[in-house]
């Protein structure tokens, strides 16, 4: 707190008082409300709950709408909130290969069991501002009926992978279809044994949320904590390696978006019982690898999962896990930022971040009236010493 401040308290209820008008904003212009923030600013919402590590597009609204649109802020807010839920119960791994997919998208297969699903995104439209938003009122625009028809996704077409995969019914180019099962891309090189095999873990991974960070850390707690961390910076890390810093050049096996299954274990009843679903984007990259003492020439993988619609943030993620996994797949450390540990795991937090940069903005007078008198000091005995040279 500014306690330091002339005014004391009376002037920090001010400034709380300013903040919430400055909130309001012209009271001439209708207030924005929690659901059409949540409605129509998706992509933020789920960017707060992902970073925020709570699924409750609710609340992550209405952390947007407390903050004035600053992100990091309503982040902040969500992950103070969530300190005070208690844990009920820890829920079952979710299954991603029963996904309901929205969107479902591979850039190694062109033609793969589900087909591709383009769904709700930006990769094909033109950054030209749309004046038509800007009229309120106007009905949507109405979206044309999927088309049927056409060759079954996994059948084999110029061009084609030849995944031997029975057919199955297309819903449309660019449609999601909600396939009860979509096996993952990364699957069918597994089977032919040209990519590393997916090693599970009866483990219970590390809580981060509740257990503060401990390195060397596992990729468990690695993915933890870039699944929460700051998108621009997981992004900058991710463009490094695409440079260079960093031995990986990566292929989007398969990127997918939508609803899965949560479920928790009853002990009175003995069997799993289904609470609710979560929107995920999920992408697994294939990294060549052209092996090492240790291990074959293989393709690898890198993981990326994050809640929400998110991504470029799950792409990023990815990236940013194949280049930290160095060290087990025997690769040499090139000194790139994304392979070293301690630097992506311990700087990625942007609450953990914003709090060390914003505190010097706090009063430090004594501080600084200690380091004047210091320089004043020295300049001094500069001063002395250049006068008896003289």
């Amino acid at each position: 707190m500014y306690v330091a401040v002339k005014g004391g308290e009376r002037a920090i209820d001010n400034a709380h008082g300013w903040l919430a008008e400055e909130r309001r904003g012209d009271r001439a212009v209708p207030e924005l409300t929690i659901p059409q923030i949540r409605e129509q600013m998706k992509l933020a919402v789920n960017r707060v709950m992902a970073e925020g590590s709570l699924y409750d597009p609710d609340l992550a609204a209405l952390a947007i709408k407390q903050a004035r649109g600053d992100l990091i802020e309503a982040v902040f807010l969500i992950r103070a909130y969530r300190t005070t839920l208690p844990r009920l119960a820890g829920s079952r791994p979710v299954d991603t290969a029963a996904m309901a997919v929205d969107r479902r998208i591979s850039a190694t297969f062109k033609d793969l069991p589900g087909g591709q699903v383009l769904g709700p995104t930006f990769d094909y439209t033109h950054r030209l501002l749309d004046f038509a938003l800007m009229a309120e009122g106007e009905p949507p625009t109405p979206v044309p009926s999927p088309q049927g028809g056409g060759e079954a996704p996994g059948a084999e077409a110029e061009g084609g992978t030849g995944l031997d995969a029975p057919p199955s019914p297309l819903v449309g180019e660019g449609w999601g279809g909600g396939a009860p099962h979509m096996p993952h891309v990364t699957g069918f090189l597994n089977r032919d044994g040209l990519i590393e095999a997916a090693q599970p873990s009866d483990a219970t991974p590390p809580d981060l949320t509740r257990e503060p960070m401990e390195l060397p850390a596992d990729r468990a707690l690695r993915l933890q904590a870039l699944a929460r961390g700051d998108e621009g910076f997981v992004l900058g890390l991710a463009y490094s390696t695409q440079r260079g810093y960093g031995r990986t050049h990566a292929f989007v096996g398969e990127l997918r978006i939508g609803r899965v299954a949560v479920e928790v274990d009853i002990p009175e009843l003995g069997f799993a019982v289904e609470i609710g679903e979560i929107e995920l984007t999920e992408c697994e990259t294939v990294n060549q690898f052209k092996g090492s003492k240790t291990e074959p020439p293989q393709f690898t993988r890198g993981y990326g999962l994050v809640m929400g619609q998110s991504e470029r943030k799950a792409i990023a993620m990815s990236l940013v896990d194949r280049a930290l996994r160095w060290q087990e797949l025997g690769e040499d450390f090139t000194g790139a930022p994304a392979q070293d540990a301690e630097f992506v795991l311990m700087h990625c937090d942007n609450i953990q971040a914003t709090g060390f940069l914003e505190h010097i903005k706090l009063p430090h007078y004594v501080d600084f009236q200690a380091e004047l008198e210091l320089v004043r000091r020295l300049r001094a005995e500069a001063q002395t010493m250049q006068e008896a040279a003289e």
